[in-house]
């Protein structure tokens, strides 16, 4: 058989009519000039100093929490100090509170209050706790007022800064760095001063006797304060700090935060103080950019509300005191909403429409846990008890064949004075508590009554291989009234 061949032409494809770009290796200079650098370079930011409603707000807040921070370690009640946080013996003094470990309940009681009232506040009215109250606005404030103290205001430290090194500069700055490490020591051995009392801190500094820990945590704090207020600044409410992400969460276009008059100001543009803008076609901002140069954040409030916005209202303060220099009504930037903006309503609409469904929500909630918090507070026992059921022998029969448990009552003394507690049991006919029940516990202290109880070999046939519920009541008395507590546990009888 002969097979038949059969020639195929070869397929000769048409050129791409697509346009190819090509693709050419770049020499990347090992220079920082001639690289590519994949980071923003950091632009120090110099905020202008600002007087004003808001900024005179600010500073009384300032001047509120600092005076709480660096003075309660110093207050004094019933002989000792008033807010102490003692981790060595494990009880923590708030004024006539003493708390145990057992009580850090009420610590995420006041969490979830902490919470709450910051979601009820950001709905309202945006970042208040960031402009006036935050410790990294508030610490931040304090060391730009020293800062301008050493170095002077914007212009005079963008000079010093660019200016070669001299003895002026070097002075100046050596003031500002003696400044801030000097607050930054004070604030770190105050922080130390709630968890050890500070008086005896202040001892300890003329000696230079710190414990290994006291010294840690002294120049930690004050390494944390000098670094975060001094260096890092914005960029830890920027960058660092969760808030700034979730407050888009927590506001709406009903929310009062702080606004630029955009239909107002634009279009921007300079012009003389006896100009008419309406004859340059120019709205009321004269681009002084006087707003950017004060924000703590070197934001644009002019761009619209960011997440870098932390409400501290300084743009409003140096926008109106230009306003007033030019002849112009004031709130060209001030509180407003979205919808006050679009709608252009009234301040007194505005406030109506503030108290909507999640508002009330946030404050019916923050009531609720405020209300509970203080109930559970007012209506806490002077002492509490723990019943420890023993782990070696759970239960074991006697020479005349009673049935034996062993338990130990841990007993923490609530109040500033030594009691003494008597304990019973009841639950089970036959029970018989054979230890002394009574036991002195000093003040704040914790105790430890060991408590030996016996059934009847009687009494225990009908309780063969079961546990039964029994309750050990705990009384003590303090000035003729009698407190007692009440606490479940069980009496095992083997088969």
């Amino acid at each position: 058989m002969i097979r038949r061949l059969t020639y195929r032409a070869p397929v000769v494809k048409k050129p791409s009519t697509s346009r190819i770009i090509p693709i050419r290796p770049v020499s990347v200079g090992t220079s920082a000039n001639d690289g590519l650098s994949l980071y923003e370079a950091q632009v120090k930011l110099y905020p202008r100093s600002v007087g004003g409603w808001y900024a005179r707000w600010r500073w009384i807040m300032v001047w509120v929490t600092q005076l709480v921070f660096y003075g309660l370690p110093w207050l004094q009640w019933n002989g000792r100090q008033a807010i102490l946080f003692d981790l060595s013996d494990r009880r923590f003094f708030i004024f006539g509170l003493v708390l145990h470990p057992q009580d850090l309940i009420y610590l995420a009681g006041l969490l979830m209050i902490a919470a709450l009232a910051l979601f009820f506040f950001t709905a309202v009215a945006g970042r208040l706790w960031c402009g006036y109250a935050c410790p990294q606005t508030v610490y931040t404030e304090i060391f730009l007022w020293l800062e301008r103290q050493a170095e002077g205001d914007r212009q005079a430290r963008m000079r010093l800064d660019g200016a070669s090194w001299n003895l002026e500069k070097i002075a100046r700055k050596g003031a500002k760095q003696a400044l801030w490490i000097g607050l930054s020591l004070i604030t770190g051995l105050t922080f130390v001063g709630y968890f050890t009392p500070i008086r005896a801190l202040i001892g300890e500094v003329a000696l230079l006797s710190f414990s290994p820990w006291e010294w840690f945590w002294v120049l930690f704090y004050a390494f944390a304060t000098y670094g975060n207020a001094g260096y890092m600044r914005e960029q830890i409410c920027k960058h660092m700090c969760p808030y700034a992400r979730i407050q888009s969460a927590l506001t709406d276009m009903d929310s009062m935060v702080i606004a630029y008059d955009a239909d107002r100001g634009e279009s921007r543009g300079s012009r003389s103080r006896t100009a008419d803008p309406k004859v340059l076609g120019l709205g009321d901002c004269i681009d002084c950019t006087l707003c950017v140069q004060v924000c703590p954040t070197g934001i644009d409030i002019r761009d619209g509300l960011q997440n870098e916005c932390i409400g501290c209202a300084a743009c409003i303060d140096v926008c109106d005191e230009v306003m007033g220099k030019m002849n112009y009504p004031a709130g060209l930037i001030r509180y407003s909403s979205g919808n006050g903006m679009a709608e252009k309503l009234t301040p007194r609409q505005m406030l109506k429409r503030v108290w909507r469904p999640r508002v009330w929500l946030y404050g019916v909630l923050l009531l609720v846990a405020v209300s509970v918090f203080v109930a559970g507070l007012s209506l806490r026992k002077g002492f509490a008890v723990d019943v420890i059921k023993d782990r070696g022998v759970m239960a074991r029969e006697i020479g005349n064949g009673d049935i034996e448990n062993v338990y130990r009552l841990q007993i923490m003394n609530g109040t500033e004075h030594a009691q003494t507690y008597t304990a019973s049991v009841n639950g089970m006919p036959g029970l018989t508590l054979v230890t002394p029940p009574e036991l002195t516990v000093p003040a704040t202290g914790i105790g430890s009554l060991m408590i030996r109880l016996t059934l009847t070999r009687d009494a225990a046939q009908s309780y063969r291989g079961k546990a039964s519920p029994i309750m050990f009541r705990v009384q003590t008395a303090e000035d003729g009234q009698v407190d007692v507590t009440e606490e479940k546990s069980t009496f095992v009888v083997p088969r």
